[in-house]
């Protein structure tokens, strides 16, 4: 009879720790750092389809994104969806978009995450004031269709902002620690 005892409390603290482990992993992914494969081309060459990153969330609850960080984000097209996009422009910015260069606040952007001598195209806008709380983001690859962006959607709420790039993981060849 007392074996049968003993086995209950060990299967009542191995359940007990399974969620324990649940838990902290939902803490952690949402609160924390959470990690992110990169989908499609939009981010070439910076990044490359099938790359994977390791990506800070806490950053969020203490300070804006900066200009250039890149970013996960809500698709604002696709529920339940991510983008990998770079931060152009910043709450209180006037981005343009003028003979395939970009303009934040009347200054061209220097852009060396670009593939060299692709220009900037346009979807439909070519200028928009980004207010508080927004953020407007571009994929590096500017070729025409190859990113759903800020150009597209227009700017993102920060909320929408999920999580920061801190560092490429994998290929092990290319491991790079992004600075904010």
């Amino acid at each position: 009879m007392k074996r049968k005892g003993k086995s209950s409390s060990t299967a009542v603290e191995m359940i007990k720790i399974v969620i324990m482990a649940v838990v902290l992993a939902v803490v952690i992914r949402h609160f924390i750092f959470n990690t992110t494969m990169v989908i499609g081309q939009s981010m070439e060459p910076t990044l490359h389809e099938r790359e994977r990153m390791i990506c800070l969330v806490f950053p969020n609850y203490f300070s804006d994104p900066k200009r250039g960080d890149i970013v996960i984000i809500d698709a604002p097209d696709e529920s339940g969806k991510e983008y990998v996009k770079r931060v152009i422009g910043l709450p209180g910015d006037h981005i343009q978009i003028e003979e395939g260069k970009v303009f934040v606040n009347g200054v061209a952007l220097k852009e060396n995450y670009t593939h060299p001598g692709v220009s900037t195209g346009i979807y439909q806008d070519k200028a928009w004031d980004i207010k508080e709380g927004e953020f407007f983001v571009m994929g590096d690859n500017r070729q025409q269709g190859m990113s759903i962006d800020s150009r597209y959607f227009g700017p993102v709420e920060k909320k929408h902002v999920r999580s920061r790039a801190a560092l490429r993981y994998y290929p092990f060849s290319k491991f790079t620690v992004f600075s904010h």
